[in-house]
């Protein structure tokens, strides 16, 4: 993996604070994709793998480029289903472990967006900026979570 600079720290950073809405951040297992792969040099190197905060349409592109996904089809299939997904972006639970513990249950790819303060929709949106995370686990399962966004204090 590659090494983690601060310009990187504060782009994931700012992306969950709800500063930078015309974004997308993309979480990739270190055994979905090789070190050879782009994904594996371009952003934060976490646990398990590798999170990378780009532009909007980029990061749709190369989302789709490496999990051969649409990421907004596997977005509307992965909120069918709610479960834990890491407040970095870095993996999550699976909601269907607690079903099959027996099974393999480890988050291979993962990816969100965030959307701006809406207090006319209310709920979460009336609160702040909300992070909308989806994730795919190696079970076949996928899953979401949004929260509210947390600004620096």
């Amino acid at each position: 993996m590659c090494g983690v600079t601060t310009a990187d720290m504060d782009d994931l950073t700012a992306f969950l604070a709800g500063d930078r809405l015309d974004d997308v951040a993309i979480y990739v297992a270190d055994t979905v994709v090789d070190t050879d792969h782009p994904l594996s040099t371009a952003g934060i190197a976490v646990d398990g793998g590798v999170v990378v905060v780009v532009a909007g349409e980029t990061g749709r592109e190369a989302f789709a480029d490496s999990t051969g996904l649409d990421p907004m089809a596997f977005a509307k299939q992965a909120m069918d289903r709610t479960g834990e997904i890491d407040d970095r972006l870095a993996g999550g639970v699976c909601p269907a472990a607690a079903d099959d513990p027996t099974a393999s249950h480890h988050i291979e790819f993962g990816f969100a967006f965030a959307e701006a303060e809406n207090e006319e929709v209310g709920g979460l949106y009336a609160e702040g900026d909300v992070i909308h995370a989806y994730a795919h686990c190696s079970c076949g399962t996928d899953f979401s979570q949004k929260w509210v966004a947390d600004p620096p204090a």
